[in-house]
């Protein structure tokens, strides 16, 4: 296999080979499942050393883009997986300092947006998958640690049920990084009612196809949050942290 590289580019010849399997795989030249040429075979096409290719190689592994089959070499085209990769943005964010202003900024644009487009797009498994969450909620309103978890649960479910994978990717990084904060406020303030109507009255909403309701309550919940946050002297400019592990209930 051929590839298009320069010796006088500025870029290293291992990213030059990368960015060059990478443009055929997103024009689908080469298509998920399809085998690459191994190694040797790539060094030689294109004259250059088995090492660079290898490097190039392991950059794509890191994106999702090539897999190999355990213990074998062989090489194959692969679609990356969409969490994963998503979640790779939660370190870079906590190393340059994001604050949950910021967060809170991003969320009051996505959320309301990804509830508006839930109540268009909707399904039967969307809405039994929010009534199953609510149910939960109400059933762990003396549980602070429970409700955090299911409010963060209930506005994924949101963002999958408006059936856009953009919204989707962006929430799960944002979800991780929201979860300490909200924690703290669960734990200082004595919100889970306000936080059980708020989804209430967005599922409704959503259930009726009402999209400017949904987008609406979705606002209310999350200025709610904001004053909840103000309210447990909690400062918006702290930069966020690492989320702690998940536990399983």
């Amino acid at each position: 296999m051929k590839l298009n590289l320069n010796n006088a580019d500025n870029l290293p010849i291992f990213r030059q080979v990368a960015l060059a399997l990478q443009q055929k795989i997103l024009v689908g030249e080469l298509q998920p499942g399809e085998r690459l040429p191994v190694e040797t075979v790539l060094a030689s096409d294109n004259s250059i050393h088995r090492s660079t290719v290898r490097e190039a190689i392991r950059s794509l592994e890191q994106l999702g883009l090539v897999r190999r089959e355990p213990g074998k070499r062989k090489l194959f085209v692969s679609a990356p997986d969409t969490q994963e990769l998503s979640r790779r943005l939660i370190t870079p964010m906590v190393m340059n300092g994001v604050t949950f202003e910021e967060i809170w900024e991003a969320i009051s644009a996505l959320d309301p947006a990804a509830a508006e487009a839930a109540a268009r797009r909707r399904t039967l498994d969307d809405l039994k998958a929010l009534e199953d969450n609510i149910a939960q909620t109400r059933a762990a309103l003396g549980d602070p640690d429970k409700l955090v978890r299911l409010d963060i649960e209930f506005h994924e479910l949101i963002a999958i049920a408006a059936g856009n994978r953009v919204i989707q990717a962006l929430r799960l990084p944002i979800s991780d990084l929201f979860y300490p904060s909200f924690q703290a406020v669960m734990s200082g303030l004595n919100a889970s009612e306000r936080l059980l109507t708020a989804h209430e009255k967005i599922l409704q909403a959503i259930k009726w196809g009402d999209a400017d309701e949904a987008r609406e309550w979705m606002a209310k919940h999350l200025n709610d949050f904001r004053k909840g946050y103000e309210l447990a002297s909690l400062d918006m400019s702290d930069p966020a942290a690492l989320p702690p592990a998940k536990v399983k209930d």
